[in-house]
């Protein structure tokens, strides 16, 4: 259940609405450092950025889950402060709301079966110790059997020369596969590939997918931890029509199985699951094969409807011609809510580096939009999306149904999680190799003294994993940026303070308006992202990909 706020709660988010909104409009009025009237250059004010982040943040909100009242209160009050700033709205109807209809679903207790039959045996699995399962998005009952077909990693690339489905049948089959993708591959495409298994088996006619964890990736992500988050629902956003988007209608059945218990598949194949994996530690990607097996899955779910806003808004660009182009900011507004962990006293997941920080960090920079002496040529769109921790799912949603021209969206600068704990030497920009943003984003750090570095942990593939993506997808370029591992100060280090935060508060109670934050590093940081949106604005040939990127060509 989503959390309720009582009657004290209430009183206290008034107050907390009233005394944020005063601070920005002092910040905003009296006590910036510098101002259009005052300094030829705009800046970032740190006091505005630490008013956003302490209430966007602060327990009254309970962590901003999506479909909750404390994210509706973020959302109101970011659609405030754009109303406050002069933006024109650019959501529905008029409004800065763009409101999505969603459907949660849950995985009824004790209802997952699987079982396998080799003809002449038929061995159960046990849920959630052997394998696991989700809910179903469409039907609340199902029932499958069907033969079962390896398919190696289950990834099909004419760029990369991939056809794992190459002279299989799985046309009403349940597919076998393995976790991951090829080590050859290069790590942000790769990627993009594993996000697309589902739909390389539903284009092929599959019935099914399973999922096997493997013995490596064990050692990164034990299957226990997988068990821990069997209980979260699975949200999609619901079409005009009531259908839910993304989900493929003929994938029926689905499962994630245990390594030792996925030898149980391969009874009648011609290798053994042993053979599967050897050939994975040498580096081969396995081809695939008739298990010569037929198995059975069934499931019941539970749906439930629930509603979120994204808040859209618009600085009219001064160009006669360029004004119907967009530069797109985008910054996620929900966190993941009230934790269940009982052992814990604290259990409001607060969220103020993922994401309250990215939202700040956009309110002030549509504030220095506002406020500069001339608008810029192009356009300005600022987006606060909905759902990133369901999925991209706002950002999604967004991308399929724009309130301005997909087309004419020209790039999307994403602000997500800057970890604001020091003085940052150097900046990353996940997806600066893929277009000519890199060269933005290396020009407007370097007017701060500020580096850009290349991306320390390529294996994480982060440009495919925040609000961005789905516009990368539509064919919009985009740059993420986040604070580098390098600080000014040489007493700190930077990598280690980023680590120990992912370590100790990321996803947890306390990562918490209490956290040492630099908010002067926050202004360096806010500074930057308004350098590139200015940049980009104004340059008479917009930004575009990169002939030799992956991204450039996809569908």
């Amino acid at each position: 259940m989503k959390p309720l706020l009582n009657r004290s709660n209430r009183t206290r988010l008034v107050a907390w609405f009233g005394a944020a909104l005063l601070a920005t409009s002092l910040t905003a009025c009296g006590e910036q450092t510098t101002t259009p009237s005052d300094s030829p250059e705009l800046s970032a004010n740190a006091a505005s950025l630490q008013a956003h982040l302490e209430f966007l943040a602060s327990d009254a909100l309970e962590g901003r889950d999506t479909g909750s009242a404390g994210h509706e209160i973020a959302a109101q009050y970011i659609a405030a402060q754009f109303k406050q700033l002069g933006l024109q709205p650019a959501g529905d109807d008029g409004t800065y709301y763009q409101r999505i209809q969603f459907r949660r679903s849950f995985l009824k207790e004790n209802s997952a079966t699987f079982s396998i039959d080799d003809g002449s045996e038929v061995v159960s699995l046990d849920y959630p110790k052997q394998f696991l399962t989700g809910p179903s998005v469409y039907s609340e009952k199902d029932e499958i059997t069907a033969p079962l077909v390896f398919v190696g990693y289950g990834l099909v690339s004419d760029v990369f020369g991939i056809d794992d489905y190459a002279g299989l049948d799985v046309d009403g089959k349940i597919v076998v596969m393995l976790t991951g993708r090829p080590e050859e591959l290069p790590s942000e495409e790769g990627a993009h590939l594993n996000s697309s298994k589902a739909k390389f088996a539903a284009e092929r006619g599959a019935v099914g997918i399973i999922t096997l964890h493997t013995p490596a990736r064990e050692e990164v992500r034990p299957f226990e931890v997988s068990i821990m988050y069997q209980r979260a629902p699975t949200v999609r956003w619901l079409q005009p029509n009531g259908e839910p988007n993304v989900a493929y209608k003929n994938i029926a059945a689905s499962a994630y199985v245990h390594h030792e218990a996925g030898a149980q598949l391969f009874r009648n194949a011609p290798q053994t699951l042993e053979d599967i994996f050897a050939q994975m530690e040498a580096g081969e990607s396995p081809k695939g094969f008739d298990l010569g097996v037929t198995a059975s899955l069934t499931r019941e779910s539970r749906h439930e409807e629930i509603s979120s806003p994204n808040v859209a808004a618009i600085l009219p660009g001064s160009d006669p011609t360029l004004k119907d182009e967009y530069v797109l900011y985008t910054a996620h507004s929900d966190h993941i809510g009230i934790t269940k962990d009982l052992s814990q006293d604290d259990h409001i997941n607060n969220g103020a580096m993922d994401n309250a920080s990215g939202v700040s960090v956009m309110l002030e920079t549509a504030r220095m939009f506002a406020e500069a002496e001339t608008a810029p040529k192009r356009s300005i769109l600022f987006v606060s999306v909905t759902a990133e921790e369901r999925g991209l799912l706002g950002a999604d949603y967004y991308a399929h149904n724009p309130t301005v021209p997909l087309s004419q969206i020209v790039a999307n600068v994403n602000l997500d999680m800057p970890v604001l704990l020091y003085d940052f030497a150097d900046v990353i920009a996940f997806g600066s190799t893929h277009s000519t943003l890199g060269d933005s984003v290396a020009q407007a750090a370097g007017e701060f003294g500020i580096e850009l570095s290349e991306d320390p942990m390529p294996e994480q593939a982060i440009f495919t994993r925040s609000d961005h993506y789905p516009f990368v997808k539509k064919g919009v370029p985009a740059v993420f940026l986040m604070t580098g591992f390098t600080a000014k100060d040489e007493d700190q280090d930077g990598g280690q303070i980023w680590g120990e935060f992912f370590a100790e508060h990321y996803h947890q109670p306390s990562d918490q308006p209490s956290l040492p934050i630099n908010y002067e590093a926050g202004v360096v940081f806010t500074n930057i992202n308004y350098a590139i949106g200015q940049q980009v604005a104004n340059t008479p040939e917009r930004p575009r990909w990169l002939p030799e990127s992956f991204f450039a060509r996809l569908d």
